[in-house]
């Protein structure tokens, strides 16, 4: 697959011309760097750069999930085989995880993920708001570390330090890319 051109829902489109592509890349290359070889995710515009970038490196697997429940588990057997994996989701889909991340918290298996906010700065759907308001206390409460990005010169610290809270700190730690970050949408 050419990493350059691909077509979304029977659009053509040049990656580097997506408004995610640049800061996509970075984190990519950071993930990939980091060992990070499967890339578990239910699709979301924020994460559709990142998700490409996966699916088109050798090095590494895009996983589609039917609920990102799934992902914990996906991310939770790599690390049982000595692999590294990343859950990227949508904030909505945090709350389909409580019970997963409990096994995660529980036998201490070092989740990382990419959480795409909704229901933050500037949202204009209102099904958005109570999920978004109830991520920071949920991460809290399944005991995961989180690093908000909202501006991009927060991107690469904050990757890094989820990816190493993630390696050798062997904590679960989420990347909460926020909508001042992302921009916010009008659905």
């Amino acid at each position: 697959m050419d990493p350059e051109s691909k077509t979304i829902l029977g659009e053509s489109w040049m990656a580097n011309d997506h408004p995610y592509a640049e800061w996509s890349g970075v984190m990519f290359e950071m993930l990939r760097r980091a060992g990070i070889k499967l890339f578990a995710y239910v699709p979301d515009a924020g994460n559709l750069c990142l998700i490409d970038l996966a699916d088109a490196h050798d090095d590494t697997r895009a996983l589609l999930l039917t609920s990102e429940e799934e992902g914990v588990a996906i991310c939770a057997g790599a690390d049982l085989v000595g692999e590294r994996a990343v859950l990227c989701m949508q904030s909505s889909g945090l709350g389909n995880c409580p019970n997963y991340l409990s096994l995660a918290k529980g036998a201490r298996f070092p989740i990382l993920m990419v959480i795409t906010m909704r229901g933050d700065y500037g949202e204009q759907n209102p099904w958005q708001y109570p999920m978004g308001e109830a991520v920071d206390a949920l991460l809290q409460t399944m005991g995961v570390l989180r690093f908000k990005v909202e501006r991009r010169d927060e991107l690469e610290p904050a990757t890094a330090a989820a990816i190493n809270a993630s390696g050798s700190g062997a904590q679960s730690a989420a990347i909460v890319l926020g909508q001042k970050f992302l921009g916010s949408k009008a659905f």
